[in-house]
């Protein structure tokens, strides 16, 4: 599989980046904590990712309250070193292990978040490391200084920021810059055909500043796939029944005129509603790698068969013109 430079990183990451939110828990959410995959199911996506090419995978310490990262850790243990010397890691720190526990971005907490994951993973370092989300209760310097810290330490080999605003991202380059700290190399934020938000603020300081971008979420829930339908109730264990309030504000006319379009755009080229959708994504100059979520082996297949639709410019202009 292709990989790509995040950014000026001097990390190379795979095109599709295996998320790992879904081991053990659905993301960081402690009332899902011991749901999503088994580590049986977790072990069976990771061995079809290798197989397939895929080189990087991207996990947080609190994803499934630990279990995704202590699951990544066994399954690396399990694989001959030329595996565990290919796979590029990704973790993140700010939300809480568990109910009541702590959380954010201090230096600290970092600190501490940081060896526990390493730990579980059973690495001295990861290649990527980020900022899960905004800290509003500590000083932007102060977090910098600590994520310096793990690099300068060997650690982490580069350093990130997910959920991040523009403004928020262009204030922490610009304190990095000043302080001479490690500073961000790249952005991992929520986007996709149907969440286009980044693309009037984060984008421009990403092109600005030379910085890699990984979206995640690029199919917005499994609305990109076809499987919620205008009029009909969602699926039995699809996150409209899970988690809906992240997408109630899809359930719209022209948002459903905009996916019967998508589905005719992606029958009239003999390949799938959501294997259009990531090619979309893939197509975006600024995009490094897309971030994909499988909850099994052969949820796959949409991401490889989006590295086969090469989207002209014009292409991909005309199927992004389809939303609203």
């Amino acid at each position: 599989m292709e990989e790509r430079a995040l950014g000026g990183s001097g990390i190379a990451v795979s095109r599709i980046i295996l998320g790992c939110g879904n081991f053990g828990g659905i993301g960081s959410a402690p009332a899902f904590f011991g749901r999503g995959e088994s580590k049986e199911q977790a072990f069976a996506i990771m061995d079809a990712a290798r197989e397939h090419g895929i080189t990087t995978f991207d996990t947080a310490d609190a994803y499934g309250g630990g279990r995704s990262e202590a699951w990544i850790g066994e399954w690396l243990r399990a694989q001959g070193p030329e595996v565990r010397e290919r796979i590029v890691l990704s973790t993140k720190t700010f939300n809480p292990m568990d109910e009541g526990a702590d959380h954010g971005l201090s230096r600290r907490r970092i600190l501490r978040q940081l060896d526990t994951s390493l730990e579980r993973l059973g690495v001295e370092r990861v290649s990527m490391y980020l900022t899960h989300e905004p800290d509003p209760d500590t000083p932007v310097e102060e977090t910098l200084q600590a994520l310096d810290e793990v690099v300068r330490a060997g650690k982490a080999g580069a350093v990130g920021a997910s959920n991040v605003s523009g403004e928020q991202l262009a204030e922490a380059l610009e304190l990095s810059e000043l302080e001479g700290l490690a500073g961000y190399w790249w952005v991992q934020n929520s986007y996709s055909l149907l969440d286009r938000g980044d693309e009037a603020a984060v984008l421009p300081v990403c092109r600005e500043h030379g910085l890699g971008y990984t979206p995640f979420s690029p199919l917005t829930g499994g609305w990109l796939t076809g499987k919620y339908r205008r009029g009909a109730e969602p699926p039995a264990g699809s996150r409209m029944t899970l988690r809906p309030e992240p997408y109630e504000h899809l359930r719209r006319n022209e948002v459903f005129d905009a996916l019967e379009a998508l589905e005719a755009a992606a029958q009239a080229r003999g390949t799938t509603m959501p294997a259009l959708a990531l090619a979309w994504l893939l197509a975006q100059p600024e995009v490094t790698a897309v971030i994909v979520g499988p909850r099994r082996p052969e949820h796959l297949e949409p991401a490889l068969a989006a590295l086969d639709l090469a989207l002209t410019p014009a292409e991909r202009d005309r199927i992004g013109g389809l939303f609203p």
